[in-house]
Protein backbone atom coordinates (compact mmCIF):
# COMPACT_ATOMS: atom_id res chain seq x y z
CA UNK A 1 0.00 0.00 0.00
CA UNK A 2 0.91 3.16 -0.74
CA UNK A 3 1.12 6.24 1.39
CA UNK A 4 0.63 9.59 -0.53
CA UNK A 5 2.57 12.76 0.53
CA UNK A 6 2.30 14.74 3.99
CA UNK A 7 2.05 18.43 2.42
CA UNK A 8 0.36 20.36 5.35
CA UNK A 9 3.10 22.93 6.03
CA UNK A 10 4.27 20.92 8.82
CA UNK A 11 7.25 18.85 8.27
CA UNK A 12 7.84 15.11 9.22
CA UNK A 13 10.08 15.68 12.10
CA UNK A 14 7.43 18.01 13.92
CA UNK A 15 4.28 15.93 12.92
CA UNK A 16 5.79 12.92 14.80
CA UNK A 17 6.79 15.29 17.70
CA UNK A 18 3.35 16.22 17.52
CA UNK A 19 1.90 12.94 17.62
CA UNK A 20 4.05 11.45 20.67
CA UNK A 21 2.10 14.47 22.90
CA UNK A 22 -1.00 13.46 21.25
CA UNK A 23 -0.44 9.72 21.51
CA UNK A 24 0.28 10.43 25.73
CA UNK A 25 -2.93 12.68 25.47
CA UNK A 26 -5.07 10.17 23.72
CA UNK A 27 -4.13 6.77 26.37
CA UNK A 28 -4.40 9.09 29.08
CA UNK A 29 -7.94 10.29 27.78
CA UNK A 30 -8.83 6.72 27.14
CA UNK A 31 -7.51 5.39 30.49
CA UNK A 32 -9.60 7.87 32.49
CA UNK A 33 -12.50 7.48 30.32
CA UNK A 34 -12.29 3.94 31.45
CA UNK A 35 -11.75 4.79 34.90
CA UNK A 36 -14.77 7.18 34.85
CA UNK A 37 -17.22 4.21 33.23
CA UNK A 38 -15.84 1.84 35.97
CA UNK A 39 -17.19 4.20 38.84
CA UNK A 40 -20.01 4.70 37.00
CA UNK A 41 -20.50 1.10 37.20
CA UNK A 42 -19.77 0.91 41.11
CA UNK A 43 -20.55 4.13 42.37
CA UNK A 44 -22.34 3.42 45.74
CA UNK A 45 -24.01 5.70 48.48
CA UNK A 46 -26.51 8.21 49.20
CA UNK A 47 -25.38 9.64 46.20
CA UNK A 48 -25.32 7.20 44.00
CA UNK A 49 -28.39 8.58 41.87
CA UNK A 50 -25.98 12.12 41.22
CA UNK A 51 -22.84 10.86 40.84
CA UNK A 52 -24.05 7.88 38.52
CA UNK A 53 -25.73 10.36 36.28
CA UNK A 54 -22.21 12.80 36.08
CA UNK A 55 -19.96 9.66 35.51
CA UNK A 56 -22.03 8.84 32.82
CA UNK A 57 -22.16 11.97 30.70
CA UNK A 58 -18.08 12.26 31.67
CA UNK A 59 -17.36 8.97 30.31
CA UNK A 60 -19.87 10.08 26.62
CA UNK A 61 -17.57 13.45 26.69
CA UNK A 62 -14.59 11.26 27.00
CA UNK A 63 -15.28 8.90 24.67
CA UNK A 64 -16.09 11.55 22.24
CA UNK A 65 -12.81 13.17 22.88
CA UNK A 66 -10.95 9.48 22.61
CA UNK A 67 -12.11 10.05 18.30
CA UNK A 68 -10.91 13.54 18.08
CA UNK A 69 -7.86 12.40 19.21
CA UNK A 70 -6.84 9.75 17.46
CA UNK A 71 -8.52 11.31 14.29
CA UNK A 72 -5.64 14.21 14.75
CA UNK A 73 -2.99 11.82 14.90
CA UNK A 74 -4.51 10.23 11.79
CA UNK A 75 -4.68 13.41 9.76
CA UNK A 76 -1.17 14.11 11.03
CA UNK A 77 -0.16 10.51 9.50
CA UNK A 78 0.61 8.38 11.77
CA UNK A 79 -0.65 5.55 13.38
CA UNK A 80 -3.00 5.44 16.23
CA UNK A 81 -2.31 3.70 19.61
CA UNK A 82 -5.00 1.88 19.96
CA UNK A 83 -4.20 -1.40 22.05
CA UNK A 84 -4.92 -1.98 25.89
CA UNK A 85 -0.83 -2.58 25.64
CA UNK A 86 -0.01 0.81 23.74
CA UNK A 87 -1.75 2.32 26.17
CA UNK A 88 -0.85 1.36 28.93
CA UNK A 89 2.77 2.09 28.17
CA UNK A 90 1.61 5.69 27.34
CA UNK A 91 -0.80 6.50 30.43
CA UNK A 92 0.62 8.51 33.12
CA UNK A 93 -3.55 8.22 35.08
CA UNK A 94 -3.62 5.28 37.07
CA UNK A 95 -6.02 2.40 36.91
CA UNK A 96 -8.37 2.01 40.49
CA UNK A 97 -10.61 -1.13 41.67
CA UNK A 98 -14.25 0.90 42.21
CA UNK A 99 -15.75 -1.69 43.81
CA UNK A 100 -13.50 -0.41 46.27
CA UNK A 101 -13.74 2.77 46.94
CA UNK A 102 -16.17 5.18 48.36
CA UNK A 103 -17.37 8.21 46.59
CA UNK A 104 -15.53 10.39 47.78
CA UNK A 105 -12.42 8.51 46.68
CA UNK A 106 -13.94 8.11 43.45
CA UNK A 107 -14.33 11.92 43.02
CA UNK A 108 -10.58 12.81 44.39
CA UNK A 109 -9.41 10.22 41.89
CA UNK A 110 -10.88 11.94 38.97
CA UNK A 111 -9.74 15.05 39.80
CA UNK A 112 -6.42 13.97 40.13
CA UNK A 113 -6.47 12.67 36.79
CA UNK A 114 -8.29 15.20 35.14
CA UNK A 115 -5.36 17.33 36.43
CA UNK A 116 -2.70 14.89 35.01
CA UNK A 117 -3.69 15.02 31.74
CA UNK A 118 -4.08 18.99 31.88
CA UNK A 119 -0.58 19.41 32.68
CA UNK A 120 0.26 16.83 30.00
CA UNK A 121 -1.78 18.55 27.36
CA UNK A 122 -0.04 22.33 28.67
CA UNK A 123 3.37 20.37 27.99
CA UNK A 124 2.21 19.38 24.18
CA UNK A 125 0.97 23.71 23.16
CA UNK A 126 4.00 24.51 22.78
CA UNK A 127 5.15 22.25 20.24
CA UNK A 128 2.12 22.59 18.64
CA UNK A 129 2.79 26.55 18.46
CA UNK A 130 6.30 26.18 17.74
CA UNK A 131 5.17 24.11 14.26
CA UNK A 132 2.62 26.43 13.53
CA UNK A 133 0.16 23.69 14.38
CA UNK A 134 -3.11 25.41 15.11
CA UNK A 135 -5.38 22.74 14.74
CA UNK A 136 -3.56 20.76 17.38
CA UNK A 137 -3.44 24.01 19.70
CA UNK A 138 -6.89 24.54 19.28
CA UNK A 139 -7.99 20.85 20.07
CA UNK A 140 -5.75 20.70 22.70
CA UNK A 141 -6.80 23.97 24.37
CA UNK A 142 -10.53 22.47 23.99
CA UNK A 143 -8.82 19.53 25.77
CA UNK A 144 -7.38 21.81 28.70
CA UNK A 145 -10.52 23.92 29.05
CA UNK A 146 -12.52 20.46 29.32
CA UNK A 147 -10.28 18.63 32.11
CA UNK A 148 -9.67 21.97 33.73
CA UNK A 149 -13.62 22.51 34.49
CA UNK A 150 -14.56 18.98 35.32
CA UNK A 151 -11.65 19.03 37.94
CA UNK A 152 -13.58 21.99 39.15
CA UNK A 153 -16.81 20.70 39.50
CA UNK A 154 -15.68 17.56 41.00
CA UNK A 155 -13.78 19.17 43.70
CA UNK A 156 -16.83 21.07 43.86
CA UNK A 157 -18.41 17.67 45.38
CA UNK A 158 -16.06 16.75 47.93
CA UNK A 159 -16.73 17.50 51.88
CA UNK A 160 -13.54 19.13 52.95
Amino acid sequence: MTLHKIDIGITEVKRKKIVEGLSKLLADTYTLYLKTQNFHWNVTGPRFHELHKMFEEEYIALADAVDLLAERIRALGFPTPATFKEFLALTSIKEEAGGNLLADKMIESLVSSHETIDKIARKLLPIADEAEDQVTVDLVTERMQYHEKTAWMLRSLLQK
